[in-house]
């Protein structure tokens, strides 16, 4: 079977790319063109018919990941059926899957049947923890066992899975030599491979055997996203020598795969100060040749917890406006504790919006929801202001509890209102583009 990347490369423009280029309202030439060069990556398994497709990568609109998944002190799998069901319903672009305890095979396949959406794994967590459980000792990892693990993931309908390739003797060494880090290792697959590469004294398999990773993922035409595992888990971090080491290799393996006809995405941080933002997107560009940029926020701040939705979805947008293809949500649990059903639907709302704002700034011609939300709100049109709004149900539910005396108002200024009076003012000069079209 051949990947969306060859076939674009041949020239075809396949139904899964009019699908993307139809959602996007994007010429399909230019969505094939770009999947040729790896600037777009399609979410797609053959093996899930039902599942949605989404286009991730440069002139789209910037995705919502969800993640859901079960620990070792909360291991729920019925709550991770409604998790997933929820943040679908709440409009995330894609779902991973990242339980670390429990029957991973039935968790996934649970899953699977329950969503639409395309969904991701981190084969390491499994890889890991069940190794821990029959040797006790993650050491003792095998990897044959971990390139089995992929492959049945995939057969069972992963479409893209975090794989720690980027990893390898070099990078832990710039860990060491800098004196380690103000907020460690934060990556649990990441860590343990560390771990494991620390005790065995070798190197990464998935470094070293990069090409039959990308020939597994290939098979079943699935997205290898380069995960980060040495990111920055404190502002105080970012950017520093292991971090820069491990995106270096990233960016080059980015490269190779596409080379190798494998579908390819970049992992970014993590914990990064607000005026390095934008940086970070520049190299992660330049070095890959654009490839799609999957960032996890990333947390301008590390104080914010409680309130890490808000703090991430600052990031998300200044991440959005400045090229990330692909943002992983926050919750409102995040450095606290394993999110619940509340917790992934204020994650999903919080980044939809925030990559919302960054999209209206990197596409400027895709502001002409906003305008006609604005003059909804101008001339009290209730009704056709909630046509254009992101949460339409929260605003008309928050209305209806607090209804004004008067119904062209709201109870924020009732009969002090300062677009009712404006428009009174200058109904006359309304004009242009300003009128409301009556047809």
């Amino acid at each position: 079977m051949q990947t969306q990347l060859e076939l674009a490369r041949a020239g075809k423009i396949t139904e899964q790319i009019n699908t993307v280029a139809q959602k996007e309202g994007l010429a399909p030439e230019l969505i094939r063109s770009r999947v040729a060069k790896g600037e777009i990556v399609i979410a797609n398994h053959p093996l899930r018919p039902q599942q949605k497709v989404v286009g991730i990568g440069t002139g789209l609109r910037t995705k919502v990941n969800a993640s859901i998944g079960t620990s070792s002190d909360i291991c729920d799998i019925n709550m991770e059926v409604r998790k997933a069901r929820i943040a679908e319903q709440e409009g995330a672009d894609t779902l991973m899957e990242l339980s670390a305890a429990g029957d991973f095979a039935a968790i996934r396949q649970a899953v699977l049947a329950a969503t639409n959406l395309p969904v991701g794994t981190v084969p390491l967590y499994q890889a890991f923890k069940e190794t821990t459980a029959q040797y006790a000792n993650p050491g003792k990892l095998d990897p044959e066992y971990l390139f089995d693990l992929i492959e049945q993931q995939l057969a069972d309908g992963i479409s893209f899975m975090a794989i720690h390739c980027g990893i390898n003797q070099y990078t832990i060494e710039r860990l060491r030599k800098q004196g380690y880090r103000y907020g460690g290792l934060v990556s649990k697959g990441g860590t343990f491979m560390v771990a494991w590469m620390d005790i065995n004294g070798k190197e990464n398999p998935l470094y070293e055997q990069f090409d039959r990773v990308c020939g597994l993922m290939k098979k079943y035409d699935a997205i290898l996203s380069l995960g980060n595992g040495i990111r920055a888990g404190a502002i105080h971090d970012s950017h520093d020598r292991a971090q820069m080491a491990e995106m270096i290799i990233n960016c080059e393996l980015a490269e190779l795969g596409r080379e190798m006809g494998c579908q390819m995405m970049v992992e970014g941080p993590g914990h990064v100060p607000l005026d390095e933002i934008a940086g970070n997107i520049m190299l992660e560009k330049r070095m890959s040749g654009n490839a799609p940029y999957y960032v996890l926020g990333p947390l301008p701040l590390d104080s914010g917890a409680g309130y890490d939705h808000i703090t991430a979805a600052i990031g998300a947008a200044n991440s959005s406006r400045h090229g990330a293809d692909l943002v992983c949500y926050i919750t409102p649990a995040e450095h606290l504790a394993l999110p619940d059903e509340n917790d992934v639907r204020e994650g999903v709302r919080a980044t939809r919006l925030a990559v919302r704002v960054g999209d209206i700034a990197k596409y400027p011609e895709r502001r002409e929801n906003e305008k006609a939300a604005a003059m909804a709100r101008r001339d009290m049109r209730w009704h056709d202001l909630e046509q254009h709004l992101l949460f339409p149900e929260i605003a008309k539910e928050v209305r209806q509890q607090r209804m004004p005396e008067k119904s062209d108002t709201c109870t924020m200024c009732g009969d002090f209102c300062a677009m009712k009076k404006g428009t009174e003012v200058f109904q006359e000069d309304i004009a242009g583009d300003k009128l409301v079209s009556t047809t």
